[in-house]
């Protein structure tokens, strides 16, 4: 275990936890190991895998697999949805203001939201999020300018 000065620590696994400070040795008598702290409150500060993590909010999905799946199709269709924004007309020069900035902030919002996933280092949640990007970039900017190029297309005529 490593410490650092402001009392983080970093473990062999990579995860990483904040250590109470040390108390002298008669004051630790019979008190448990971790001081309350909850040694599976650790952090991971490298990727790995597995479903027992941490996403977005503390103890959320946790040591559920139902759970763990729940948050890759949560972060799966978060980025989904911020595909859909980014590459839809509902921002339009033709909409108001207070609609495009209601957009925008969606947009950041959930922006961050998969930022803040993908920091858990979890892989599937890693992997998830490229995925959704990947599938709505292709749904909502491929398939969508190869059909108006398709619509473009002067009829055929004999």
């Amino acid at each position: 275990m490593n410490m650092d000065h402001d009392g983080m620590a970093m473990n062999d696994d990579g995860t990483m936890g904040r250590v109470p400070p040390a108390a002298p040795e008669n004051e630790t008598m019979g008190m448990d190991m971790d001081m309350g702290m909850g040694m599976d409150q650790m952090t991971h500060m490298t990727f790995y895998w597995g479903k027992n993590a941490w996403i977005l909010f503390q103890g959320w999905p946790g040591k559920s697999t139902g759970m763990y799946i729940l948050a890759l199709v949560f972060v799966f269709l978060l980025t989904l949805i911020m595909e859909w924004l980014n590459h839809s007309n509902l921002a339009s020069t033709n909409s108001n203001g207070i609609t495009r900035t209601l957009i925008h902030t969606l947009r950041v919002v959930f922006s961050y939201l998969v930022m803040l996933s993908v920091m858990s280092f979890n892989i599937g949640i890693f992997l998830v999020a490229i995925g959704g990007h990947a599938i709505g970039f292709y749904l909502f900017r491929v398939l969508k300018q190869s059909s108006e190029k398709d619509s473009e297309m002067a009829p055929m005529a004999c």
